[in-house]
């Protein structure tokens, strides 16, 4: 599909990040926090996460303290420890903050490459294109990958389709684009301004 973002254009000429976030270090957490969560949902238990608590007391207070708020974003345990070692390791080595530095976030608990892209692309403007199931569903529906992709191998495909200079903010269309338009269940054609989607003929 030639020059899909353009159409995506059309769709979300304003696509953003919909995890809120003052701080460096909150876009972090809140991106380890949304596996397997929604942006909405985050959104709710940051609010309180972030009220209660900066980067130097999530990095001393108890698990319990930080299960007991983060509990509806679901694996409540592992994401504690996950957020504890990374303010830890954040106040130990970088005084608080976000570095610039893919090799260090991978190092981190509970992030991974897509994390790590994401947060590149927000924080320091770094071209990214991070794939997540949205990213990987569409991109197969709309034929510009294989049904048996990878992520990584669809991230690698999408980065050579599209020019580097789009590559965050078409990362941030497709994902709205899967979320409240071609969503997994239902999607919602009639919106679409996709005309030759294989998806569609289902519809």
């Amino acid at each position: 599909m030639n020059k899909f973002w353009i159409v995506l254009d059309k769709m979300y000429p304003d696509a953003r990040c919909e995890l809120n976030y003052k701080r460096d270090y909150e876009l972090l957490i809140a991106v380890v926090l949304s596996a397997q969560c929604t942006d909405k949902r985050v959104n709710m238990v940051t609010k309180e996460l972030f009220s209660k608590y900066d980067i130097y007391a999530l990095a001393k207070c108890s698990l319990k303290d930080i299960e007991d708020i983060i509990r509806p974003c679901g694996t409540f345990t592992r994401k504690s420890y996950y957020i504890k070692e990374i303010a830890k390791s954040l106040v130990d080595n970088y005084g608080g903050k976000v570095p610039n530095d893919r090799v260090y976030l991978e190092s981190l608990p509970g992030v991974g490459h897509k994390t790590a892209n994401v947060v590149l692309s927000n924080l320091f403007a770094v071209p990214a294109l991070a794939v997540d199931t949205h990213v990987a569903r569409v991109s197969k529906r709309l034929g510009l990958v294989d049904g048996n992709d990878d992520v990584l191998t669809i991230e690698k495909k999408l980065m050579e389709i599209v020019p580097e200079e789009k590559w965050s903010r078409v990362h941030h269309q497709l994902v709205l684009f899967g979320r409240y338009t071609c969503k997994s269940k239902n999607p919602l054609c009639e919106n679409c301004l996709f005309k030759d989607c294989k998806e569609r003929k289902k519809c």
